[in-house]
């Protein structure tokens, strides 16, 4: 049998700590069912991870993980400046031509590689350990939407968030704040007027760079929509106009990191969209989190990392529509089969 690759390890170590997606925890327990090391891997890793099963999770402040990733990094920086003074001073010495003196500098350039090896190694777990967290924020956040939606809709008998519209509303006008109800992103306005959610959890900790816009309670209140697209970086379900036809009690697609599609929208909202499907946009993840992937809320509250943006076993995209290549921010699923989460 041959010994685990390293990414098949860390998998392990995701599955062990609940980081991995519906996907990805199916090929971990059937990588422990099947591989030897797999299982005494997954039965070490258990054990140690036990007694934190007994603690009781508090929140971590918002800038700590930042706060503690700038500390090394400075650490790192101030290190290898030594270095470099350390070697210009060598290299700066007027001295006799000797073996020894050569065999010091050989000594001083392996440790030069090591450190520089060490410090690319330091600044990849740095910049591995903040995508994990922010992948733990936007989780969190979006959790803390969802609740917020269950408590709505437990106020309005079950229904979800939504405002009277017309066929062929331009659901892509975020921001716009005109009586017509066009944007998507109303229904979700509703949640942050009625008191049900922060609208600070609607702006993704992934996304980089981040502007922060505050609104007064009262200033709220005046708004029909978000009054900045900067203000939500999360795109909520298009629904179907028709009647739902559930064939499978499948969860659906709820909410997810912005549509690759339509990051960049109009300012102008006199101005037609028009977006054609090309290579780059219907592989792309969100550029919430570096592309690296992106989290999807279903509806059962559920909260999935997915690396790519294929879902269940029908591999469903939820930033496209099936069969559609060009979008004019007017467009609809025509069937609950189909997700669609924008803009």
């Amino acid at each position: 049998m041959s010994p685990l690759k390293d990414q098949q390890k860390q998998l392990l170590f995701d599955y062990c700590i609940g980081l991995t997606s519906e996907e990805q925890t199916a090929d971990a327990e059937a990588l422990i069912a099947s591989n030897e090391e797999a299982a005494e891997i997954h039965s070490k890793l258990k054990a140690a991870l036990a007694p934190l099963d007994t603690v009781v999770p508090e929140p971590c402040p918002d800038d700590l993980a930042e706060r503690t990733i700038l500390r090394l990094n400075n650490t790192a920086r101030t290190s290898q400046l030594r270095l470099q003074q350390l070697l210009a001073g060598e290299q700066a010495r007027s001295v006799a031509i000797k073996t020894p003196f050569w065999r010091n500098i050989g000594k001083m350039a392996t440790a030069a590689a090591v450190f520089l090896i060490a410090l690319g190694v330091f600044q990849s777990s740095s910049n591995f350990a903040r995508q994990r967290y922010r992948q733990y924020q936007c989780r969190s956040q979006l959790g803390g939407i969802y609740r917020g939606l269950s408590n709505y809709m437990a106020d309005y008998d079950g229904k979800l968030p939504a405002v009277a519209t017309t066929a062929g509303a331009p659901w892509w006008k975020v921001g716009r704040q005109g009586p017509e109800n066009y944007s998507n992103t109303r229904r979700l306005w509703l949640l942050v007027k009625g008191g049900y959610v922060d609208i600070a959890l609607f702006d993704c900790p992934g996304r980089r760079p981040k502007i922060t816009i505050r609104l007064t309670p009262s200033q709220i209140q005046q708004f029909n929509d978000f009054p900045y697209r900067e203000q939500i970086s999360y795109s909520f379900r298009i629904c179907c106009p028709k009647p739902a036809q559930r064939v499978s009690p499948s969860l659906k697609a709820l909410m997810s990191d912005l549509n690759t599609l339509f990051e960049k929208l109009p300012r102008d909202y006199s101005r037609p969209l028009r977006i054609k499907l090309n290579k780059d946009l219907s592989t792309l993840n969100s550029i919430n989190h570096d592309r690296h992937g992106q989290s999807i809320m279903f509806d059962d509250g559920r909260v999935d990392f997915c690396k790519n943006r294929c879902l269940g076993a029908t591999e469903d995209d939820p930033f496209t529509l099936q069969n559609t290549d060009t979008y004019n921010g007017t467009e609809y699923p025509s069937s609950e089969t189909d997700n669609l989460l924008a803009p």
